[in-house]
């Protein structure tokens, strides 16, 4: 029954329902989701608290900056003291001889800096900013090949599966634009949610990091659903997102914890 959904699941399905509309009613909202009302109006306020949608007179609307995926440049700006430390805990979790991918985004980007200090790793990316900084650490260096795109200046495309279908890598850390429980992680870019489920097939654990931003905010498309996530690494969760996450059998750490 629709009305005994979790919290997190009534978040995940009004997202679904506000995505690709001019906005919905608080009415159409509790009809939908079969609650009262006044459990619509506590959701979207604390929706709202969090930057996830925009309350408007009688319901609400999806905020527009949550739908767009801004310039690397700004990536790398944004919440970084959070994606610093979500990049430390994660650092953790590499041992000496490890076969790692390691995909874009910029909390990907600052987990690379930190790999230099480990011994005799591999390292697979798509990430031309992760090769980067990466070209002189002596660690053995693959980049798949692919299309260039530019607003993520990563690799993507069916021509990354040529390498991608001929290697297994230990641990996979990816980053997403967006986690819910029912779309799992979503992206913006059709041909890099293709690279992204393509590795995922390959790893033996795949290691999310992801800041609290990105958790309960689907976007344009899905990129591999909860069941191929092993580890979320984040800053901040809700104590009923958090749960629900772990009933799906995912581990969750909270740098700083």
């Amino acid at each position: 029954m629709v009305g005994r959904m979790l919290p997190t699941e009534r978040e995940s399905r009004i997202l679904e329902l506000l995505a690709g509309n001019q906005g919905r009613s608080i009415h159409e909202l509790a009809a939908a989701l079969d609650v009262s009302m006044a459990t619509v109006r506590r959701d979207l306020a604390d929706m709202e608290n969090r930057r996830l949608l925009t309350r408007v007179r009688g319901g609400a609307t999806l905020t527009p900056a949550r739908r767009v995926e801004p310039l690397f440049a700004a990536k790398e700006t944004e919440n970084r003291e959070a994606k610093e430390r979500i990049a430390r805990a994660a650092s953790r979790m590499v041992e000496d001889h490890d076969v790692v991918y390691l995909d874009g985004g910029s909390t990907v980007l600052m987990f690379a800096r930190l790999l230099p200090q480990c011994r005799d790793l591999t390292i697979v990316t798509n990430s031309l900013m992760a090769a980067s900084e990466l070209m002189e650490c002596g660690h053995r260096l693959i980049l798949v090949g692919g299309e260039y795109r530019a607003l993520a200046r990563t690799l993507v495309g069916p021509l990354t599966a040529h390498v991608i279908k001929a290697i297994n890598v230990t641990k996979a850390f990816m980053g997403t634009i967006g986690l819910t429980v029912g779309e799992g992680m979503t992206t913006t870019d059709v041909n890099e949610a293709f690279t992204k489920e393509q590795i995922m097939k390959r790893a033996t654990k795949v290691i999310l990091l992801a800041d609290h931003t990105k958790i309960g905010v689907p976007s344009f498309v899905r990129s591999g659903g909860v069941e191929d996530i092993d580890v979320l690494v984040t800053d901040q969760i809700d104590r009923g997102f958090r749960e629900e996450l772990e009933s799906h059998g995912i581990e969750v750490v909270v740098a700083g914890d």
